[in-house]
């Protein structure tokens, strides 16, 4: 915490220590707890965070209004899976960083979901079900998903024909996947769910794809994650004719603070770029 804020504000860190001594020493109470390994907020330090934060966001939102220009100011910090990062944000990045010419842009790729308070994320990208919060969701569209393997599997064990065949193929595991609570299906009406047992499992997307690739089973993932290698002919969709339940994805901003005005752009900006 302190070397990030030493980092983002261009200080050195025993500065960064003595502001944090200097502002527990005014408010009266112990903000911060000091280990050998971290700097963590304690209660105090936690509550204190999210009474200050809406203030210093709307003195962000005016100074950014009395600029007049549009300009976007200061370090944006995005959260979002790592595969998704790689291929559907980062070329989309340019335009908005063209237009925002003084605004630093830091991306926090990981397929873990990240607590947006205590790792500072100003907006992270997710995907699925949001569940009941007082965080401020902009929905970004709908990622359709589907079943996808090498042809070089398929030719060795031979194209499912049916959701019920998958239990007798090697099934890929990764974070986007559903397969714990089952796969569903639907064809004409008809509802099918089955569960499968991955034999390979990955943390991370990409490394999921990586393997279907070199034929060492089947992924069920979104278009997205596998769009290039479709095109290419390194994977081939399978049993197309049934339907995945789609996957909707949204720019999730901090639950009890003001968003950044530059946060709020980079969504809509995104949100303008998938809907073409």
């Amino acid at each position: 915490m302190i070397s990030r804020a030493a980092r983002e504000l261009g200080l050195s860190q025993p500065s960064i220590s003595r502001i944090a001594a200097d502002l527990e020493s005014e408010v009266g109470a112990a903000l911060l707890t000091r280990t050998t390994r971290a700097v963590i907020l304690t209660e105090a330090g936690a509550d204190y965070l999210a009474r200050i934060e809406p203030i210093l966001a709307a003195l962000d939102e005016a100074d950014h209004a009395a600029r007049g220009t549009g300009e976007l100011r200061g370090l944006l910090r995005v959260g979002a899976a790592t595969s998704f990062a790689v291929r559907e944000v980062i070329p989309r990045l340019g335009i908005f960083m063209k237009q925002h010419p003084s605004l630093r842009i830091e991306m926090l790729m990981t397929d873990q979901r990240q607590d947006l308070l205590t790792e500072n994320v100003d907006v992270a990208l997710r995907f699925g079900h949001l569940p009941a919060s007082s965080a401020v969701a902009r929905r970004l569209g709908v990622s359709e998903r589907l079943l996808a393997a090498a042809p070089a599997y398929l030719d060795a064990h031979g194209t499912p024909k049916t959701p019920a065949n998958l239990a007798s193929h090697t099934v890929i595991v990764s974070p986007s996947d559903a397969s714990s609570l089952g796969w569903s299906f639907e064809r004409d009406g008809r509802k099918m769910s089955i569960t499968v047992e991955g034999r390979l499992t990955f943390s991370v997307n990409e490394g999921a794809t990586a393997a279907a690739v070199e034929g060492l089973g089947i992924i069920s993932t979104g278009v997205w994650g596998c769009r290039a290698e479709l095109k290419s002919g390194a994977l081939l969709q399978i049993l197309p004719e049934w339907r995945m339940e789609p996957v909707e994805v949204n720019a999730i901003l901090p639950a009890g603070r003001a968003a950044k005005p530059s946060a709020r752009a980079f969504a809509e900006h995104l949100a303008a770029s998938f809907s073409k």
